[in-house]
């Protein structure tokens, strides 16, 4: 079963307290998704370590609900 865009913000938001999140639907099939954390806890962590707080924040559903996600991380201006 195919998680929504909201499903996927709920999730991060919910991790990530604050985070600034856009989803975009790749594909229009609800598996393959863009994401955009915009987020202050990112501050003085590197890359792999911002990406890993995110996937952390889907609790498992990577590879199983969410098939693919394009993503990407930084920090406030």
């Amino acid at each position: 079963m195919a998680m929504t865009a909201e499903a996927i913000t709920e999730f991060i938001q919910e991790a990530l307290p604050g985070a600034k999140v856009q989803i975009d639907d790749l594909r229009g099939d609800g598996d393959h998704y863009a994401a955009h954390v915009i987020y202050e806890g990112f501050r003085g962590k590197s890359r792999v370590q911002q990406h890993q707080m995110v996937y952390q924040s889907l609790k498992g559903r990577m590879g199983n609900e969410l098939h693919a996600l394009a993503l990407q991380t930084s920090v406030p201006d």
